[in-house]
């Protein structure tokens, strides 16, 4: 059996599980947009190098070297001869003064370029960090373009999943109604074939003609004619009781509300029997019951399950019974097939083969239910006249059955009843001259859909009960 790919469970399922998602990352959409980085203040790089001393270092270095001409004279003798006697003194202070001009000298080009490096340095580290921010905005940007991007694509598999479907569906729904007209065909195939097979048993059991016999055997007497149950057609209405009428299975829940009328029962005959449902039914609580049907075909399916079962026309098969035989007359879907003078003549003959006190139940469709009679009394061509409960119930009563009463059946699927419509809230009238005039339409279109209810959607079915009163 073929079923659609999505269930509305799934869908169900489906749509809470994406609000879910979508709060889980709205959520961390909402974190990553709180620890978006900003620029933030660079430290200043370090002040240039001060080499404006470095030059006097150079010069103060040898501490014995004059710095200015001296006097001449003694004075002049005098620091020379000074100068002379403190230079083996003087010579270590002489030598670190060199070592540390000459130190700052060679590394006042490295201090002149480490605040150049440094601000060229953090102006690198800020471009980075704002193309880094920007990055982050961009991605921020991103993350909330790709959910309308998202919901896009999940509208348009959404939509594609929904024609999948729809195209499955109405595949399935033709290869299912395919299968249904193919197991139809067959059906009625193997009854066509079932009934060849009887016709060449009869066939083959047929005594052969004595030799030289010249004359010719006279024609057997015609059954009485009734529609699709000739010996050619009588299969095709065994395929037609499955087909609309109900399966066998469907039938037998049908029927067995009329168990209890039979209870106490016995000899019961169950005139157009058909399938042989309510026949099966009496048999398995030991209720003497035989049945007569005019269709061969149904009367041999009914024998092959075992059940008592005589082939011929409803009216001769009553008239060969003695007055009294029975003990209970069961009928369903039956005198609508009868015309009205044959429907007189059943129904007297069962007043006069019934037992004083045993029960008849005549069940036929429904036809002051519209929609059962459109549905299911005009579809079979077998029938002859439409039987309103009234009539019904008046002919037999007519014909001196006592304790009348009619029961319906089948009643129609709620859902395919007419809905009143919801009138305003109580007190609204008094209210809001425009709630009452709604009030009052409300009312009168209810009235009119009960109505409505009662003559399109009545019970399908009915039966009338009756049973045989004491004679004179």
């Amino acid at each position: 059996m073929f079923k659609r790919t999505v269930s509305t469970e799934d869908l169900a399922r489906l749509h809470d599980e994406r609000k879910a998602a979508d709060r889980v990352y709205n959520e961390a959409l909402t974190a990553l947009d709180a620890v978006l980085q900003q620029v933030r203040d660079m430290p200043h790089a370090p002040p240039t190098y001060d080499d404006r001393r470095l030059a006097r270092l150079a010069e103060l270095r040898d501490p014995l070297a004059p710095t200015k001409p001296g006097p001449g004279g003694w004075r002049g003798r005098a620091q020379a001869f000074a100068r002379r006697l403190a230079a083996p003194l003087l010579e270590g202070q002489q030598a670190f003064n060199a070592t540390l001009v000459d130190h700052l000298e060679r590394n006042a080009g490295t201090h002149r370029e480490v605040p150049r490096a440094v601000a060229s340095s953090l102006a690198l580290v800020r471009e980075e960090l704002e193309r880094l921010i920007h990055f982050q905005h961009r991605l921020i940007q991103f993350a909330q373009q790709i959910t309308p991007y998202v919901d896009t694509k999940d509208r348009e598999v959404s939509g594609l999943m929904r024609r999948i479907n729809e195209d499955v569906a109405q595949l399935a729904a033709g290869i299912m109604a395919g299968l249904s007209g193919l197991s139809d065909e067959l059906d009625t195939w193997r009854q066509v074939i079932a009934s060849l097979k009887r016709d060449l048993a009869r066939l083959r059991m047929r005594p052969a003609a004595p030799a030289g016999a010249g004359s010719v055997p006279p024609a057997a007497a015609p059954e009485p004619a009734a529609p699709l149950a000739g010996a050619d057609d009588a299969y095709k209405y065994v395929g037609f009781e499955n087909r609309f009428r109900g399966s066998t299975d469907e039938i037998r829940a049908r029927v067995a509300a009329y168990l209890p009328y039979f209870e106490d029962a016995a000899d019961v005959l169950d005139a157009g029997c058909g399938r042989g449902e309510f026949l099966a039914l009496l048999q398995e609580r030991g209720i003497a019951a035989t049945g007569v049907d005019v269709n061969r075909e149904m009367v041999e399916l009914c024998r092959a399950r075992g059940l008592a079962v005589v082939q011929g026309d409803l009216l001769a098969h009553l008239a060969a019974l003695d007055d009294g035989a029975l003990g209970g007359l069961f009928a369903a879907q039956v005198v609508e097939h009868l015309e009205p003078a044959r429907l007189l003549a059943f129904i007297d003959a069962a007043f006069l083969k019934l037992r004083p006190g045993a029960p008849l139940v005549l069940e036929t469709i429904n036809v002051a239910s519209w929609s059962a009679f459109f549905q299911s009394y005009v579809r079979d061509i077998t029938h002859a006249r439409p039987l309103h409960p009234d009539t019904l119930d008046y002919l037999v009563r007519a014909a001196g059955f006592r304790k009348v009463r009619v029961v319906y059946r089948s009643p129609c699927p709620e859902e395919d009843r007419l809905r009143p419509v919801e009138a305003p809230a109580a007190g609204a009238s008094a209210e809001n001259e425009t709630a009452a005039s709604l009030a009052r339409m409300a009312a009168v279109l209810n009235r009119n859909t009960e109505t409505l209810n009662r003559l399109l959607f009545a019970d399908r079915d009915y039966a009338v009960v009756a049973e045989r009163a004491d004679s004179d």
